[in-house]
């Protein structure tokens, strides 16, 4: 366990593309945060967006910011790995964290605290951003802010996808225990940069999606634990880069389902997976 007494060094790695809004937001949410018994550096790479994302250093006072801008879209993968490689002389923990994200206040306290033994990585719940479900219609407004996107989550092998467990559910408490998990989201994941050193961050193969399980399956393979912490609680806004059902989150999702199923998946699932590929090249979409 993290000692109380000691300064826990956490760096929080956030990509930007194009959504100042939302990065603008996330740091604020950083700022109004419970940070006591954390030293914090916010490293923001602005990656390869179409205008420079203007932010005033001076308005965050409780933790040092960095922003940095590279040209070139380097990917979530590209973008993070480039984060821990000019950071990590810094770090003990390392947080992912999407740009289109809030965290509640005690969020990463409650996180940092939960290192403990051989847990390599920690996620919180995520709700969706309120007025970003995927069925927005289906709610009481009153329960609009409490829908889950992620309660921890698995790798269902037979389809070969990242299953989000309490995924469009209305949270009544039936997500509040701790539990060990197959499947951590890159949205908000906090790892121990140690684990990071032995095993790497990303495959800088899959760019975007399937990144996440690629990395969890590693931790995992690697002997270590992954852990789902509902006390932390986290919005965000799904696809807020990519957009959700856009052509762009199509091709990545198909692409790296075969990238990762290549590389993981039981013999049987690889030949489905084949007959897949072979079925989507022959009848065709846009891209």
């Amino acid at each position: 366990k993290a000692l109380a007494s000691i300064m826990s060094k956490i760096v929080i790695s956030i990509l930007h593309y194009n959504n100042q809004n939302d990065t603008i937001g996330c740091l604020d949410s950083i700022e109004d945060s419970d940070l006591r018994k954390l030293d914090l550096l916010v490293f923001v790479l602005d990656n390869g967006s179409k205008e420079k994302l203007n932010v005033d250093i001076k308005n965050y006072k409780s933790f040092k910011l960095e922003v940095v801008r590279v040209s070139d879209n380097l990917g979530f993968t590209g973008g993070h790995n480039y984060v821990y490689k000019h950071t990590r002389a810094f770090s003990d923990f390392f947080l992912l964290l999407n740009n289109d994200s809030i965290l509640q206040k005690e969020a990463l306290k409650h996180l940092e605290s939960s290192l403990v033994g051989n847990i390599a990585g920690v996620v919180p719940k995520i709700y969706f951003t309120k007025g970003r479900e995927y069925h927005k219609t289906r709610y009481a407004k009153e329960e609009l802010g409490k829908i889950i996107w992620y309660a921890g989550g698995e790798i269902d092998w037979g389809n070969v996808v990242s299953k989000h467990f309490g995924l469009d559910e209305v949270d009544n408490g039936q997500f509040d225990k701790e539990i060990g998990i197959t499947f951590a989201t890159g949205a908000c994941l906090l790892l121990r940069s140690e684990v990071i050193d032995k095993i790497g961050l990303f495959d800088d193969r899959y760019f975007l999606y399937y990144e996440d399980a690629d990395l969890s399956k590693r931790i995992s393979n690697a002997g270590y634990e992954l852990k789902y912490i509902p006390e932390a609680i986290v919005w965000h806004s799904n696809a807020g880069s990519s957009g959700s059902g856009s052509e762009l989150h199509d091709y990545y999702l198909t692409r790296n389902k075969l990238l990762f199923g290549m590389k993981f998946a039981p013999i049987r699932t690889k030949a489905l997976l084949l007959k897949e590929a072979l079925r989507i090249g022959t009848t065709g979409r846009k891209w």
